[in-house]
């Protein structure tokens, strides 16, 4: 069964306990709304792949929701750090290498030597990340290759009964994925065009 809860205090609570319980929640991004699960809980990530029919080959997005913890999740260098600073949060994510190799995050990265990783712009979002307490992947919460959702009620219509919990954050501002800058190589490359 599949609830629609208003991003209360009390229910932003009880968002933050799903995902560290290892549920999956849909929530509101500045792009699209996501579909959520704790990057290290490798159960929690399969089950985004599978409620999404989404091949295991495609890497996942992680957010976050502080800048000073990019350099203890990822190998970071000036570029990184410079382009975090005046770009997020928001529709900007970097591909970086991995910090360590937690096999934890093997799935999330479809077992790749590099992390996705962003900080969106948008208060329900970073709420959650900070109360979880830890990097939430969440690829568009929709079936794979469909429309994205810019609304709850997107979501419940493509997902409901594959996940427990949606955020209703009200319609997202930009309704477009965003975009990917692989920064693993000494030139910086745009690997999804997207708002920026």
């Amino acid at each position: 069964m599949t609830n629609i809860y208003q991003p209360t205090p009390a229910n932003l609570d009880l968002a933050a306990q799903a995902i560290k319980d290892g549920k999956l929640v849909s929530f509101p991004t500045d792009t699209v709304y996501g579909l959520g699960a704790d990057v290290y809980n490798s159960s929690a990530v399969a089950n985004i792949f599978k409620a999404k029919e989404r091949p295991l080959f495609d890497p996942l997005i992680s957010h976050i929701a502080d800048i000073d913890f990019l350099k203890e999740y990822v190998e970071t260098d000036d570029r990184a750090v410079a382009l975090a600073k005046h770009f997020w949060p928001g529709p900007l994510t970097f591909v970086l290498k991995r910090k360590d190799n937690n096999p934890a995050v093997d799935l999330a990265c479809a077992g790749l030597p590099s992390l996705a990783v962003r900080m969106p712009n948008h208060p329900v979002a970073l709420e959650l990340i900070r109360k979880s307490g830890v990097p939430i992947v969440a690829p568009s919460a929709n079936r794979f290759k469909t429309i994205s959702p810019t609304t709850a009620q997107h979501v419940y219509e493509d997902l409901q009964g594959k996940i427990p919990m949606i955020l209703d954050g009200g319609a997202v501002t930009i309704g477009l994925e965003s975009t990917i800058v692989d920064l693993t190589e000494e030139i910086p490359t745009i690997l999804r065009p997207g708002f920026i």
